[in-house]
């Protein structure tokens, strides 16, 4: 079976053909390229603009394993082993309930419990893969009908071994992106446009056919006031 490529191979070649005395063929061989593409690269005629990656930096070579391929032509180089197993995702996209183990599996109304808590917008189906449980038992600690209700303690199925955090992680990004957006009635809304034009006209004629203000006089009403006084005094005389 042969080896996986490493990290950015286009990369991790620029930086071996500059850094190190290796062969065309050991570095197409690491780096799963065709022995013509690598002496592109060297030439300059391929991967132009592109930075050269150390891989012993990144942990997939050591400096002894070039050391050795550079004194002999015919030695291959090989992966490194990951200092750090990250858990594989393939567990995430099978359907089903996972399988758990039977010293974990009292733990597990602990840590659907906990779901249902922290994680609200989980369905029934993402709990069921993250712990392997049933959906009659989702329910029954949803509503509180459990048998053990009462000793209940929620606590994190990833700290009880029954999941990962990347499995959690996957499920709880996956259930927000369904998650319709909800509009809160509650809170303060502008009024619509029609609303404010509508009242501002119909408020308009009232404030028209109402009382002037006291500063204002009207004119021929303090002429016909005169009038009628001048008459009187004209009647007196």
């Amino acid at each position: 079976m042969s080896q996986a490529a490493p990290l950015m191979p286009k990369a991790t070649a620029v930086w071996l053909l500059d850094n190190t005395s290796l062969t065309f063929e050991q570095i197409a061989e690491f780096c799963k390229l065709h022995v013509l593409e690598v002496k592109a690269i060297a030439d300059g005629d391929s991967a132009q603009g592109i930075k050269g990656l150390d891989p012993v930096l990144t942990g997939q070579l050591t400096r002894e394993a070039i050391a050795a391929a550079e004194a002999d032509p015919n030695r291959k180089l090989d992966l490194s082993a990951p200092k750090v197993d990250l858990p594989s995702m393939e567990r995430v996209n099978k359907k089903g309930p996972r399988y758990t183990p039977v010293s974990r599996r009292q733990d597990r109304p602990n840590a659907i419990l906990w779901l249902v808590r922290n994680h609200p917008e989980l369905k029934d189906a993402a709990i069921m893969r993250l712990v392997g449980t049933t959906k009659s038992t989702i329910q029954s600690i949803r509503d509180r009908t459990h048998w053990n209700s009462a000793t209940l303690t929620p606590m994190d199925p990833v700290t009880l071994g029954l999941t990962t955090q990347l499995e959690l992680d996957f499920e709880v990004n996956r259930a927000n992106k369904e998650k319709p957006v909800v509009v809160e009635n509650g809170g303060a809304t502008l009024l619509p446009a029609s609303e404010t034009t509508r009242k501002d006209a119909e408020a308009a004629p009232a404030a028209a056919e109402g009382d002037r203000p006291s500063g204002d006089l009207d004119v021929s009403a303090v002429f016909a006031k005169l009038k009628q006084i001048g008459g009187k005094h004209e009647d007196e005389n």
